[in-house]
């Protein structure tokens, strides 16, 4: 490295022995040349894009992939700028005498074509991950980097062949993982990529094919697995690189999706879209917690999300009388055959109101064959538009439908509800009614969600109907102002295009076609070709309808825990995913609890062992010192005053009191919405009020289990 270049290493002094020249000398080499490839990369991909961002944007296939590739360089352009040297994750010494590989969050190479970095998604990145002392997989040696700020703070080093060279290693007790589990969280996950443990790799690493469930207890890093696998099976599965429907992530929660909303930028990725379940429909941002748990269980079924079939059928039923319909060259007599031929028209997965201007139009078509006199097919069209009789008998039997009425009608009016769900029960149907049917509740969301798509959009015909008007009406302005231009006698430029004027494709391509603005796609609508799951363990058979419509090719990573399942989960993962509709499932189990150390396991484990004896409760590896501590309620503000003074970083949560207010690096939540997250101190008010029932033992357990290092537990029951 050259003398005036900093070294990337910047350790404190009790580590002094770590920046012997002789143990970091090829690594700062390395980072130099990493900075210099880095500044020219970034140089070349913004003259690239400023280029296209000037070139025209031309049309159809061409226009689509010049958008794709500025895409994909303001992408590429991101991430460089995020990082710089600590793009680099660590490095493996091959067991053959070969140069080091230096793996990186992405791929990198300098103008000679040298492999600076590898991408971490790469096959030749796997061993840096998943070699063992076991399975050594060709590694003589592996290095990780602790990351601050763009420098190295900390390094570990792993001999994993026998008898390798120690005299180049700073070999320490502790490997990188466990030695980073303490430090301070924040209110964002960290950057655990450099750490990834060799199960949790195996589980990224996985084929797409079918459902992948991977069940773990707290803190076996479920949530940094499904979202590395997102990067991932982006990177590596040609089935969903590229604009081929792309992957989603749906979270618990919107907390949930804020702790992570920084994980796939720093891997790479910024097409991977995070929602919860809320998220899928308009009415998940106003709808309620229901209140009343047999309604709940109700709904839960997927037979209620069946109901939207038959509810929807009922009003696509043709007319079983003849309708004379009077045009001005004859009378015509539209049969019940007629009436039946045109509501069949509409192909398989039509939504209803889409299938209505498809059976308008065989309608017409069947008028218009039933005249004696060749009438064109848009002068029928015309005519009938404006026949108010037909047009009432037409809406009696296939009226435009809004999804939220359909869904409110089987709230209201007992008789509709009978008839979608033959086999419910009396008590059933009386439960389910309410007298605000348009009160919407987390467990009406499935139903919506499946009379939206089924029914469509009330007012896209319209929308269709006014931008083909307007085409039309730019069309022929551009044929007046091209039959001007041929009539002015203005004589050729030489290249032929007064003579392409008179081309019809030409006139086409003239037309603006921003004068008809188009529909806003739905970007939760799928589908998709890949969903991840976190804490799927809470989905009821209902709610995976919403995702399974989404993924027509049932491709899943489903992250849950069947010991964290309010409702309770009594049966195997294979059997509720086969009576929902996913039949391919493999497993995979993650029994190593990074996060919760032993001294708040022993006292959370037979919390949940007690409502579930078979519980999988994962096994801590690492002591945090600090006792479970317990005290009164009214102590609580002091102790988390106690706690801010004493640490100067770090995050901590009271959960189970809303009273509390929220102050900086302290937040305030209920067990079910501090799923998922994790803090430095939990303090837990009241357990007891929580519920003697399996959902009031999950959320102890939930809460207990979110601490990294301290829980108090607070309450004024003796």
């Amino acid at each position: 490295m050259d003398k005036s270049t900093r070294s990337a290493f910047h350790l404190t002094e009790s580590r002094s022995a770590k920046v012997d020249p002789r143990l970091i000398a090829a690594d700062d080499d390395r980072f130099a040349a990493i900075t210099t490839s880095l500044q020219t990369s970034i140089a070349d991909l913004t003259d690239r894009l400023d280029a296209l961002q000037k070139a025209r944007g031309g049309h159809g296939k061409e226009a689509v992939e010049r958008d794709l590739e500025i895409h994909q360089t303001n992408a590429r352009l991101r991430t460089l700028r995020r990082f710089s040297v600590d793009l680099c994750l660590g490095r493996f010494v091959p067991a053959d005498g070969t140069e080091p590989v230096y793996i990186g969050r992405v791929g990198l190479t300098d103008r000679n074509g040298r492999q600076l970095l590898i991408d971490w998604r790469t096959p030749a990145a796997e061993p840096f991950f998943a070699a063992t002392h076991a399975d050594p997989m060709g590694v003589a040696s592996r290095r990780r980097y602790r990351w601050s700020y763009g420098r190295i703070t900390d390094y570990w080093d792993e001999a994993l062949t026998p008898g390798v060279d120690t005299d180049d290693l700073a070999l320490d007790d502790d490997s990188a993982f466990i030695a980073g589990l303490p430090a301070g969280r924040s209110p964002r996950m960290r950057d655990v990529l450099g750490t990834i443990a060799a199960d949790q790799d195996a589980i990224i690493r996985a084929g797409s094919r079918g459902a992948l469930v991977v069940d773990g207890g707290p803190g076996t890093g479920k949530t940094v697995v499904a979202l590395h696998r997102a990067a991932y099976l982006l990177y590596a599965d040609p089935r969903l690189a590229g604009n081929r429907g792309g992957v989603l992530v749906v979270g618990p929660h919107e907390p949930y999706l804020g702790y992570v909303a920084d994980v796939l930028p720093s891997l790479g990725e910024e097409g991977v879209r995070t929602c919860t379940l809320r998220d899928l429909l308009p009415e998940g941002d106003t709808a309620t917690t229901e209140s009343d748990d047999a309604v709940a269980r109700v709904k839960s079924s997927a037979t209620m999300v069946g109901a939207i079939e038959p509810a929807v059928r009922f009003y696509e039923e043709p007319p079983t009388e003849s309708f004379v319909v009077e045009t001005p060259w004859a009378d015509v007599t539209l049969r019940p055959a007629d009436w039946a031929e045109a509501f069949d028209a509409p192909e398989a997965g039509t939504s209803h109101n889409d299938g209505r201007d498809v059976v308008w139009a065989a309608l017409v078509a069947r008028v218009a064959d039933k005249l004696d006199a060749e009438v064109p097919l848009t002068e029928v069209g015309r005519a009938l538009s404006e026949n108010n009789d037909l047009a009432r008998a037409f809406t009696l039997a296939w009226p435009l439908l809004e999804p939220t009425d359909i869904v409110a009608d089987l709230w209201s009016v007992p008789a509709f509800l009978r008839m979608c769900v033959p086999g419910m029960s009396a008590d059933d149907v009386r439960t389910l009614q309410r007298p605000e049917p348009y009160a919407w509740t987390e467990s009406d969301l499935p139903l919506l969600d499946a009379a939206r798509q089924r029914i469509g959009d009330p007012d896209a015909s319209s929308r269709r109907r006014r931008r083909a008007a307007t085409l039309s009406a730019e069309r022929a302005r551009m044929d007046d102002v091209v039959g001007d231009l041929l009539d002015s006698n203005v004589h050729d430029d030489g290249e032929g295009v007064m003579s392409m004027l008179r081309g019809q494709d030409l006139r086409n391509s003239l037309v603006d076609q921003t004068a008809a603005p188009g529909e806003e796609p739905d970007a939760l609508a799928g589908p998709f070709a890949h969903i991840i799951v976190d804490e799927a363990q809470e989905l009821t058979d209902a709610d995976w309808q919403m995702l399974l419509s989404r993924c027509p090719s049932r491709s899943f990573t489903i992250v849950g825990d069947r010991a964290q399942a309010r409702r309770g989960f009594t049966e195997t993962w294979a059997s509720r995913l086969s009576r929902v509709g996913i039949t391919r499932v493999s497993m995979a189990s993650l029994s190593v609890n990074y996060r919760t150390p032993e001294e708040v396991m022993a006292v959370a484990a037979p919390v949940i062992r007690a409502a579930l004896p078979d519980a999988n409760v994962p096994t801590s590896i690492r002591t945090s010192g600090l006792p479970v501590r317990r005290g009164r309620s009214a102590e609580r503000d002091a102790i988390v005053g106690r706690w801010l003074a004493d640490n100067d970083e770090g995050t901590a949560c009271v959960i189970g009191d809303p009273s509390f207010v929220e102050r900086p690096r302290v937040r305030s939540l209920s067990p079910t919405h501090a799923k998922g997250l994790e803090f430095d101190l939990v303090v837990l008010v009241e357990p007891d009020d929580f519920g003697a029932g399996i959902d009031g033992a999950v959320d102890r357990y939930v809460a207990m289990t979110r601490t990294t290092r301290e829980l108090v537990v607070l309450s004024d029951t003796v």
